[in-house]
């Protein structure tokens, strides 16, 4: 049972900085692509960023030069580092694996959810 946990929500002023975390376990194989996504309230989740096996990345166009994505294989985690956080950024966060060979975008495992909070 494939099973993702995040963590390093919270409420931060406008300018500040998050990082998120999300550990990764009982997948039993070498993560491939791995995402961040985010649900305003009343807004449909959407997509932040992604990082493939080999580090390559993606970002959405409003987070790009703000947030970025990372991972560290031997431990199986990925994180988000937020810089320079908008109101508009909030949100809850989400991470989410590709299941083993498919595509992210269309089957994966996701995380609970982590809340941001931006405040001006």
């Amino acid at each position: 049972q494939v099973q993702l946990v995040e963590s390093g929500g919270g409420l931060v002023q406008a300018g500040g900085s998050l990082r998120l975390s999300c550990e990764v376990s009982g997948n039993g194989w070498i993560l491939d692509t791995m995402g961040w996504f985010r649900q305003g309230l009343g807004t449909r989740r959407e997509l932040v960023a992604t990082i493939s096996r080999t580090d390559n990345t993606n970002y959405e166009d409003s987070v790009k030069g703000r947030f970025i994505i990372s991972r560290d294989n031997s431990k199986n985690i990925l994180y988000l580092q937020m810089n320079n956080l908008k109101p508009e950024d909030t949100a809850v966060y989400y991470c989410k694996v590709a299941k083993r060979g498919l595509d992210l975008m269309t089957s994966g495992f996701w995380g609970q959810g982590t809340q941001v909070t931006v405040f001006s």
